[in-house]
């Protein structure tokens, strides 16, 4: 199979995977919306649950696999599987020692914490106690998030993509069982979501090692072995300089919704949650073929690197980044056309009433305006960290950051919670432009002319779909009412289907060579099942 064919079928893999967590995510979302609505509880458990997404995102589908995986690959392409397995070894055994004393420390100073990431908190002593007493219960999550991560980057690397792209499934599958059976039992029922987060936190790392160990991987080699190269050993030595750049170079979105935490938190009650449910939705898309396809790509241009093949790395690059794009901008589309009957669909019930639909509707508009960009700079960042450079993304994260703490302090104002999701989507361009310049420079080109006819054409065909779906939705009046789910859900889904079939028969009438691959691709398996 080729380059791109590998790429393309783990992406699809971890696609697959990631859509069936999102969906456990929502339907446990739908959950918490249902108890807590948009109260001054489900504020003070979204900023503690803060500290578990950022270190989730960094962790689980960022910067440990972006340091680890090209320094693993190297290892295996160059010394083989005994060379690689103990550098495994020894990187399991740092992360015990060192993340678990960060989880130690995170307990113990988590009134600062809070203190600094909703300094409005601290007009209200009741918020900020219930704040730092969940952030405590959720710190551990640290720890399996990272040992999870470990685990996937050394799957990924032996080309094992479904299982720990799985993984975070069964993260949802124990939050929602944890707020079944303990939130009625329990005093205070929001404890009942943060235990449910340590407890998948463990779930989603235990998943993983029956497969772990059959791909001849071990978490401790012989005591004799392992005692002198846990801290000296030359590979965890490489991946601890990579990893501190990385972990800044993919945290520019992380960073910035801090950022929008620390001021929504002097806006009206409801700001931080309208935020973060309307957030959790971008993730949709943003998880599902953005994370995917950086993950996917990752090990193939670490390879192209290790072997000197620029060409190869260049031309992979180009092929990720435009099937992105054709999978990603039209789910944008629909998430600005269709996001009032999105959101009240999935949340409008229970204590989520009227006013928070619309606030978060809102807030979705102006985060979707981004998404092509964000789904960018993971392919974007992926290449740097394939060729060992993590020292860009950082100096240009800073650039982004910048522009989003000016941005959301310009646009706060008038808009409230909603500039500060606009001031989001804005930086997240700035980064992937940057991002893209440099990386052209340093990669002598990037068939940038191929990528920029590409997306046009991917533009056009999603903003017909966009118009399509907006047309039918806006017929029914179905939407402005509590409940009704699975009508709404129906009726939804029969409108993103038509959608979707509108976006396809454009891209094949204007002749999207995107749209060609992914037929070819079709016709291939189909000769081989008959076959």
């Amino acid at each position: 199979m080729s380059a791109r064919g590998r790429i393309a079928r783990a992406a699809g893999v971890m696609s697959i995977a990631t859509f069936i967590s999102r969906v456990l995510g929502y339907i446990r979302d739908m959950i918490v919306a249902g108890y807590f609505g948009a109260t001054g509880t489900a504020d003070a458990f979204y900023v503690a649950s803060r500290i578990p997404n950022l270190l989730r995102d960094l962790f689980a589908e960022g910067a440990m696999s972006s340091a680890f995986v090209p320094v693993l690959t190297e290892y295996q392409t160059r010394s083989g599987n005994k060379e690689a397995n103990e550098l495994v070894s020894s990187t399991f055994l740092f992360i015990l020692i060192v993340v678990g004393l960060i989880c130690a420390a995170g307990m113990v100073f988590a009134p600062v914490i809070v203190a600094v990431i909703a300094p409005g908190f601290l007009k209200d002593p009741q918020k900020l106690s219930e704040t730092i007493f969940l952030t405590r219960i959720m710190f551990p999550f640290l720890m399996f998030i990272s040992l999870a991560s470990l685990t996937m980057g050394a799957l990924n690397t032996r080309r094992i993509f479904f299982i720990p792209a799985l993984a975070p499934a069964v993260l949802n599958v124990a939050n929602i069982i944890c707020i079944l059976i303990l939130a009625d039992r329990l005093h205070n029922p929001i404890v009942a979501v943060a235990i449910g987060f340590v407890v998948g936190g463990f779930v989603q790392f235990a998943f993983q090692v029956p497969s772990f160990s059959r791909s001849g991987y071990v978490f401790f080699q012989r005591k004799e072995d392992r005692a002198h190269k846990v801290f000296r050993h030359p590979g965890l030595k490489r991946i601890g300089r990579l990893i501190v750049p990385a972990t800044a170079g993919l945290a520019i979105t992380q960073i910035n919704i801090f950022i929008s935490t620390i001021l929504a938190s002097n806006l009206p009650v409801g700001s931080i949650t309208y935020l973060y449910y309307s957030m959790r939705l971008i993730h949709f898309p943003v998880g599902i073929f953005g994370v995917a396809m950086g993950m996917a790509v990752l090990p193939a241009l670490s390879e192209h690197s290790a072997k000197g093949e620029t060409d190869k790395l260049r031309e992979d690059f180009s092929f990720a980044l435009r099937l992105l794009f054709f999978m990603t901008v039209p789910a944008m589309a629909g998430l600005i056309a269709l996001r009032f009957p999105i959101v009240t669909t999935l949340y409008m019930r229970g204590r989520f009433g009227a006013a928070a639909t619309i606030g978060t509707a809102d807030a979705l508009m102006f985060y979707s305006v981004g998404i092509w960009s964000m789904v960018g700079v993971r392919v974007i960042t992926a290449t740097f960290y394939s060729t060992q450079d993590t020292r860009t993304p950082v100096k240009i994260a800073a650039v982004a950051v910048l522009t989003n703490i000016l941005l959301s302090l310009a646009l706060m104002g008038p808009m409230r919670h909603n500039g500060l999701a606009f001031a989001n989507a804005l930086a997240s361009g700035v980064n992937f432009l940057l991002l893209f310049y440099f990386l052209r420079k340093k990669l002598g080109g990037l068939g940038t002319r191929k990528i920029a006819v590409s997306f046009a054409k991917t533009f056009f065909a999603a903003a017909l779909m966009g118009f399509a779906g907006w047309f039918l939705a806006s017929r029914s009046a179905i939407w402005t009412l509590s409940g009704h789910g699975l009508f709404k859900a129906g009726y939804l889904g029969a409108i993103i289907l038509f959608c979707l079939a509108v976006y396809g028969s454009t891209a094949y009438l204007i002749k999207s060579d995107e749209i060609g691959y992914i037929i070819r691709k079709v016709k291939d398996k189909r000769l081989k099942v008959k076959g």
